[in-house]
């Protein structure tokens, strides 16, 4: 076998043995620990891979090159090859790890993060020589060579990776170099290097990488070919936006008929619902050339695209009719549904249809129109809807007074197995099994079994699943301290202490990527995977230690077994929460847990809207409670000091439960979307706490509030020792619930 099929069945070998890490959802290039829109007052640098800047690459209206160009590039060298050219970089042993707090060169390391920030690259090479013998060194020389990556040669790559072999910046290099091989079809060096990349958290890498491995095995159905383009399907379904990568090994998939047009034509109408028209365009593209012209038409003015084509609609595809309609009802939904009945629907077969009612229904319900149900009931096949489209019809369902628990279980079946497992369906699919075998023991056994297979403290609709087999919750006691062999290997992780020294540099963006990497990417042997059990324990002691709570809260999380409470549920700053807790009367477990989900105890961010502070208020709303609940004089900049931002924030939360009667599901919500969203949400049925919360039309939102009262639950077991039960933050919802005193409202009418 040649030396190209070897590397295949290598990049094979090293994709399937990693599949576990590669599905995992990534820390890497989005920190879950911190809440949406917040970004450190100090950050300058972005991610770097999100700022891809490839080189020479096919133009999306043209087909994807032939297989034919597979030899390897005249430069291409095996990494195994002995490097000639002397290294410009120190080696990352030389740095000791015995860190001082500051460093003479730590200006000139702020400089460079400044100068990547806007791609300065003389800036970036003049600094580079004065700072290598920095702890950030690293950092330093990754932005220079990432910088000018199209122009440097593959020697002074392979330099670089060798330099800092086994470090943070060695992996985000390979990654954005594997970008660029991949879109200069460079398929042998990638081939060559895949293999080395330990993150598998890119979606676009990982596309390329198997594709390039199915290359060979195209024209066989064997074991080994199906595994891939399973592989491919997978990774492709988890891209959100256009990306090369997926959408070149998607066309050659279609090439060799290994995925049906329908699944893809399906990916393009998702592009369409939520406004990805480079996604729309590319796949387009890859099914029929001739209709990429009119898609732009069919996005961009719907109706007018709709009526021109009106008198010949059989000379188009059909499919952008349905993209057009789909674009159509995004704007509106009703002259949607009227264009279907009176002239559309006759020209679509009945799966478009379908998916067209499913999509229409989808829009009604995030307003909770009374008459949302009809419309996903015209879907008279429900199998042909969508995932999300499934979910809102189950949501609707719960939202009527007298709930059909049998079509609800129905549709909950109907769902992808990767949706079913997810504990919100498993939960609902439970009750609906329960609500129909109210006396049926041998049936009941089934649901409670559902019911156990997700309870726990972990999340809302797992302490839901507590509540409802009548177990509260309470926090297990702390584990066994790590070994003194676990905290000195930790304490001596060269990225650790990277990391460490950036955020309290001020370069949190970057420190919080490489602790992350370090903890949950990558094992403390520099292999992909995460850290044990008690590694990330010790981690997560050390940060707490140092004070950065949300990286502790983060690492804690990531552990499967072998977490410490407090360290999950911190409580620092414990005298300026209790002081305002006690002096506006809302809980300090409450308190608590809005901290813990707006900053993770973070003083010093700002979000890109402008909220600061630990409990991330925004100015007009801080200028407003200052004046409310008597600070004065007040300015803005006091928001930065922990005490004032405390009290503002805790006595905006006294005034937004006094105008939703007590309830703390509607005021987080309205602490997150706004006072008048939270009242309307609230018209409509009186329904039990946790279907309003799981009707709430915003994503962010609706998962804003199960983590907040998933916090104040578990909060409230630390604070006082006791089981607690996530259905006493819930209750009844609606116009009639909580009981409303008519007060409030009047005396704070411009609640902001």
């Amino acid at each position: 076998m040649h030396l190209l099929g070897v590397l295949l069945i290598t990049v094979y070998a090293l994709l399937n043995a990693s599949s576990a890490i590669a599905s995992t959802p990534s820390d890497e290039k989005k920190d879950s620990s911190l809440p949406k829109h917040v970004t450190p007052t100090h950050t300058t640098a972005a991610h770097p891979h999100h700022n891809k800047k490839p080189g020479p690459q096919a133009s999306p209206n043209t087909k994807s090159p032939p297989l034919a160009p597979l030899a390897a590039p005249p430069q291409a060298a095996s990494p195994s090859s002995k490097i000639e050219s002397k290294s410009a970089f120190p080696s990352s042993e030389t740095t000791p790890l015995n860190w001082p707090s500051s460093h003479d060169k730590d200006a000139l390391i702020l400089q460079m993060s400044e100068a990547f920030a806007r791609g300065d690259r003389s800036k970036l090479t003049s600094l580079l020589p004065q700072v290598l013998t920095h702890p950030l060194a690293p950092w330093a020389a990754y932005w220079e060579l990432k910088a000018r990556l199209e122009d440097a040669s593959i020697e002074e790559i392979r330099a670089f990776l060798q330099t800092y072999a086994n470090t943070y910046q060695e992996d985000r290099l390979r990654a954005d170099w594997l970008d660029l091989l991949g879109s200069r079809r460079d398929w042998t060096t990638y081939a060559q290097e895949y293999p080395s990349y330990r993150m598998k958290d890119d979606p676009e890498l990982e596309c390329y990488g198997l594709m390039i491995a199915h290359l060979e095995l195209m024209q066989q159905s064997s074991p080994t070919a199906q595994s891939l383009e399973n592989q491919i399907k997978a990774a492709w379904k988890r891209q959100r936006d256009a990306d090369e990568g997926c959408t070149w090994a998607i066309d050659r998939l279609l090439d060799a008929k290994k995925i049906t047009p329908l699944e893809v034509w399906q990916k393009v109408r998702y592009a369409a619902q939520n406004n990805h028209f480079r996604l729309a365009r590319d796949l387009t593209q890859s099914l029929d050339t001739s209709a990429v012209p009119l898609l732009k038409a069919a996005w961009g003015q719907p109706t007018r695209f709709l009526k021109d084509h009106l008198a010949a609609p059989q000379k188009i595809n059909q499919e952008l009719l349905v993209l057009a309609l789909l674009r159509l009802a995004t704007q509106d939904a009703m002259q949607t549904k009227e264009l279907l009945l009176s002239k559309w629907g006759p020209y679509l077969s009945s799966e478009e249809r379908h998916w067209i009612w499913g999509f229409v229904g989808m829009q009604l319900a995030y307003n909770h129109d009374p008459d949302t149900l009809s419309y996903f009931e015209r879907a008279s096949n429900p199998k042909d809807l969508s995932d999300e489209m499934l979910g809102w019809y189950v949501r609707t369902l719960l939202r009527n007074e007298q709930i059909n628990w049998l079509q609800v279980e129905k549709l909950i079946e109907l769902m992808s197995n990767e949706q079913k497992k997810d504990p919100t369906w498993v939960y609902w699919l439970a009750k609906a099994q329960l609500a129909l075998a109210p006396k049926d023991a041998k049936a009941r056994e089934k649901p409670l079994a559902l019911l156990r297979s997700i309870a726990g403290p972990k999340g809302f609709y797992e302490l839901l699943a507590m509540d409802e087999l009548g177990l509260g919750v309470t926090l297990p006691n702390p584990p066994s301290a790590p070994s003194a062999e676990t905290l000195a290997r930790i304490h001596n992780h060269p990225g650790l202490n990277r990391a460490l020294y950036a955020i309290k540099l001020g370069l949190r963006s970057p420190g919080v990527r490489e602790w992350n990497y370090s903890t949950s990417l990558v094992n403390a042997q520099g292999q992909s995977g995460r850290m044990n059990d008690e590694e990330l324990l010790a981690a997560a002691q050390w940060a707490a230690q140092e004070g950065f709570w949300d990286r502790s809260i983060f690492t804690s999380e990531k552990a499967l077994g072998y977490s410490d409470p407090n360290l999950l549920y911190p409580m620092p700053f414990k005298d300026s929460v209790l002081k305002a807790s006690e002096k506006y009367g809302v809980p300090a477990s409450f308190v608590y847990g809005l901290i813990r989900q707006e900053s993770r105890f973070v003083m010093d961010i700002h979000s890109s809207v402008g909220a600061s502070g630990l409990m991330q208020v925004m100015p007009k709303t801080a200028k407003w409670t200052a004046k409310k609940i008597g600070i004065n004089p007040f300015s803005v900049e006091m928001l930065h000091d922990k005490d004032i931002n405390t009290a503002i924030g805790t006595g905006y939360m006294h005034l937004v439960l006094e105008s939703f009667d007590g309830s703390k599901a509607l005021a987080a919500a309205a602490y997150n979307a706004g006072p008048s969203r939270s009242r309307r949400w609230r018209e409509g049925p009186d329904v039990e706490g946790a279907i309003w919360v799981e009707n709430i039309p915003f994503n962010e939102t609706r998962d804003y509030v199960k983590k907040v009262l998933t916090n104040t639950t578990l909060y409230d077991s630390l604070l006082t020792n006791q089981p607690q039960f996530i259905h006493n933050h819930l209750g009844l919802i609606g116009p009639h619930y909580p009981p409303s005193t008519g007060s409030a409202d009047a005396q704070n009418p411009d609640l902001p």
